[in-house]
């Protein structure tokens, strides 16, 4: 009596290329920016569009100023989804490395002044931004090297 059994088709796992990760989470960085900071999901805190229709946002008068903040802190992460695919290795590496850094405290200041009530939804949006930051850290910190390869010599050339 023959058993004929069948060899299970598993799916490859090819290595993503680190540039592909940095890029790919700086991007869920940037949906979180415009979903929770930029007042998307905010806008349905009671007050917030009362705030606004009265010219105030949080505490501040809306200005052109603050507006400009707003748009550097969103334009952070955007560029660094382009700068993560287009910058050499090294540039890339130390970049990251930068800007994540930065982003962590800067996250975690949007937790200031927020009430009890609200607690958990800011702590769960930037404990995720947090974390999608150290793993930026850990990605870039971890960059693969290559070994340093001697160069050839080139040819003698005939005069």
């Amino acid at each position: 009596m023959t058993i004929h059994t069948k060899t299970p088709n598993l799916l490859a796992t090819p290595p993503v290329p680190v540039q592909a990760k940095l890029a790919a989470a700086w991007t869920r960085i940037m949906l979180l920016y415009v979903y929770v900071d930029v007042d998307v999901f905010n806008f349905y805190k009671p007050g917030v569009v009362n705030g606004i229709l009265d010219g105030m946002i949080w505490r501040f008068d809306i200005s052109s100023t603050l507006l400009t903040v707003f748009l550097a802190s969103v334009s952070i992460p955007a560029l660094m989804v382009v700068l993560s695919v287009a910058l050499p290795a090294r540039a890339n590496r130390t970049a990251n490395l930068v800007v994540a850094a930065v982003l962590i405290p800067y996250s975690m200041f949007n937790a200031a002044g927020t009430t009890w009530e609200w607690a958990f939804f800011y702590g769960l949006s930037i404990g995720i931004e947090v974390l999608l930051l150290a793993y930026i850290l850990r990605a870039a910190w971890t960059w693969p090297h290559v070994a340093a390869t001697a160069a050839e010599p080139e040819p003698a050339r005939v005069r």
